[in-house]
């Protein structure tokens, strides 16, 4: 028995769709890998931070998980984490759209990176809220290289500016003597002071912000790909080990007076405190329970990680503050450590 002839179209060309190719499954798994990762990321590093700052030991990590709430996990990822969450989404969304109008040139059946099937499922408004997020949390240093980012994300060309040569160097020149104007004096501070690195995280970005949209040839894609991809992880990799570690808990120290007359400081970080004592996690490892009626004073003191390195300012904001580090700064600005807490270092 033969099977029925099939009609052909002879003036169509048809694609073959190479084994187990399905479009539609392949982005309901891009979807879940992508929010999974947005979901379980910071989740996973909460705990490790628990398990890191109780020095490894389980019984103390079970005292830290019994008395740090949700919400000032949640407060301290927030507070410590989100410019690492940023600086993921920020890289993942500008490679994957620069792969993407790539990608778009060649063959259908051509495997899509794992960027762009994650740029591909996510909405416009996570990608505008991914790079707010960047803007307010990240170190104003850094904030230029959301420029070229943005570009390559947005797949904003040059053209696109206005059709015609001449308005749109206009309004190139414009932007970047702007740019330029707002800079200038954080620039000649950096160039006095031998910043190099800084004078390249400022000036660099804009101008390669003229160069990084696509497409990109057919040849560097995939290898490109496999690259950036590995890249972005052992960024994020390397990012996370401050991350893991830097304290939930608010480091003190606790003036205790254990007998009459003498006293001793007590540098780490209160885990909890109830009517008969106040938990401590000393800083140099240990659980110490001191009865409240020895507390004497206590002072917050800052981590050596919020002591600045740099002495650059853009308008009178620290280089190493966020905008919003900068704006709590000129609501309540910074006082002076306490001389507790340079004594007990």
């Amino acid at each position: 028995m033969t099977a029925p002839a099939v009609p052909q179209d002879l003036g169509a060309t048809t694609v073959p769709v190479a084994a187990g190719w399905d479009p539609a499954e392949r982005r309901a798994r891009a979807s879940q890998s992508f929010w999974t990762a947005v979901v379980g990321v910071p989740a996973i590093f909460s705990v490790l931070r628990l398990g890191v700052e109780a020095g490894g030991e389980l019984q103390t990590t079970l005292l830290l998980v019994a008395n740090v709430g949700p919400v000032n996990l949640l407060a301290g990822f927030l507070t410590t984490a989100a410019r690492l969450l940023s600086t993921g989404l920020v890289a993942v969304f500008a490679l994957g759209a620069v792969l993407r109008v790539s990608v778009e040139r060649m063959p259908p059946t051509v495997r899509r990176p794992l960027f762009v099937r994650w740029t591909d499922i996510t909405p416009a408004w996570f990608v505008v809220a991914s790079f707010l997020l960047a803007l307010v949390t990240w170190q104003l240093l850094y904030l230029p290289l959301l420029v070229p980012a943005f570009v390559a994300a947005f797949q904003l060309t040059p053209v696109r500016l206005h059709e015609q040569v001449v308005p749109r160097m206009l309004i190139l020149v414009a932007l970047l003597a702007g740019y330029g104007w707002l800079l200038a004096p954080t620039l000649v501070d950096a160039w006095e002071q031998r910043e190099l690195l800084a004078l390249l995280l400022l000036v660099v970005p804009p101008l390669l912000a003229l160069a990084v949209t696509g497409p990109l040839p057919g040849a560097v894609i995939r290898p490109l790909a496999s690259i950036t991809e590995a890249a972005v992880l052992a960024m994020l990799v390397w990012a996370a080990l401050p991350v893991i570690t830097t304290p939930v808990l608010p480091l003190t120290v606790t003036t205790v007076e254990s007998t009459p007359g003498v006293t001793e400081d007590v540098r780490g970080h209160v885990v909890t405190v109830d009517d008969v004592s106040m938990v401590l996690l000393q800083e140099r490892g240990g659980v110490r329970y001191v009865p409240v009626d020895d507390v004497r004073a206590q002072v917050l003191c800052p981590s050596e990680e919020e002591l600045p390195r740099h002495r650059l300012r853009i308008r009178d904001y620290h280089v190493e503050d966020s905008l919003l580090e900068g704006l709590g700064r000129r609501v309540r600005p910074v006082h002076r450590t306490d001389a507790a807490c340079r004594a007990v270092r």
